[in-house]
């Protein structure tokens, strides 16, 4: 059978022509009715509440309601899988964090969904600090130099809590563990609020947690901080050292948030949204918002989304091929 090779290109030409158009008017339109934002884990934390705000603000940017579902279970995987399988149209986002793109792939045997090619990623919108913490009642170190000290004096060695294995908590004090030669053992948590608990009641002699489950307690003394796991210091946190000013070199680790789409969702839709979230991050009343609730807001392109999720997995794949930590 002979083919009309030019019958068919013309075809294609004009297909492609006309699709171009709808795409752009897709993404110009877009949203025309409320978005739903999968929230992997539960009401009430960190990453929920800082997803509430960004959800808000959406709305009054783009002038539609972004509702944020929570789907919790299994470390993030079971939001993330149902953010992954959604329709690529633009009406379903996820709320990522470091734990679900850049760790989840190291600590189980294998995912429900792909990280790195299930989605298309749009911008990261905030980052938190982890803080070395002790309890004021049942530690007397007012520097991390003193807890190192007082650390390598019990015959017993210390323990340190997180909030589930694999977290940055948990890898926190790990490589803590490793790099000053204490002798420490983990105590894994259902969530801050029982590492909290633990920490309080003395069961628990530290903990590196994310400063935004501590914050209150900070303020209030309840708890007292000694060192902050950042690049620099922490702006509501102006006296804690950084790990690197106290002679920790090397020693910055941070947790951090994403949005991301179905693989598949239209370019167009995604760079609006991105664009869309980088003028809320230059927002100062928003900025004020994040850092109240314990975070930085943030923004990045979609490519610079996707190279930053990349570097962090070198990181933290090494870091829990150091603590052994599996999940399941």
């Amino acid at each position: 059978m002979k083919i009309r090779t030019h019958s068919l290109t013309a075809t294609l030409a004009l297909t492609l022509a006309c699709a171009a158009p709808a795409a752009l008017a897709q993404a110009t339109n877009w949203p025309e009715k409320p978005v739903r934002i999968v929230m992997p884990f539960p009401t009430g934390g960190a990453s929920d509440v800082l997803t509430r705000i960004l959800a808000d603000q959406l709305r009054i940017k783009l002038g539609q309601t972004f509702v944020v579902e929570n789907r919790t279970g299994a470390g993030g995987n079971i939001g993330m899988e149902a953010g992954a399988k959604a329709a690529p149209d633009g009406y379903t986002l996820t709320s990522a964090t470091i734990g679900t793109l850049s760790i989840n792939q190291y600590l189980f045997k294998s995912l429900p969904y792909d990280p790195e090619g299930g989605f298309a990623y749009v911008s990261t919108f905030w980052a938190n600090c982890n803080v070395v913490l002790v309890s004021p009642q049942h530690n007397q170190a007012r520097n991390l130099t003193d807890f190192i000290t007082w650390a390598k004096a019990q015959p017993k060695g210390i323990n340190f809590g997180s909030s589930g294995v694999g977290t940055t908590p948990h890898l926190a004090g790990e490589l803590f563990r490793v790099r000053t030669g204490i002798s420490a053992t983990h105590v894994p948590a259902r969530g801050a609020p029982q590492t909290i608990s633990m920490l309080l009641s003395g069961a628990l002699d530290t903990s590196i947690d994310n400063i935004a489950s501590y914050a209150g307690l900070l303020a209030g003394g309840q708890v007292r901080g000694l060192a902050v796991t950042c690049p620099e210091r922490w702006p509501t946190l102006p006296d804690l050292p950084t790990m690197a000013e106290v002679g920790i070199p090397d020693f910055v680790i941070t947790s951090w948030g994403a949005l991301v789409a179905p693989a598949g969702t239209p370019a167009a839709i995604v760079d609006k949204l991105s664009r869309t979230m980088a003028e809320i991050a230059a927002d100062k009343s928003v900025q004020e918002r994040f850092l109240t609730a314990g975070a930085r807001l943030t923004s990045s392109t979609p490519q610079e989304t996707v190279a930053f999720a990349a570097r962090e997995r070198i990181k933290f794949q090494e870091l829990i091929r150091l603590s052994g930590a599996k999940a399941d």
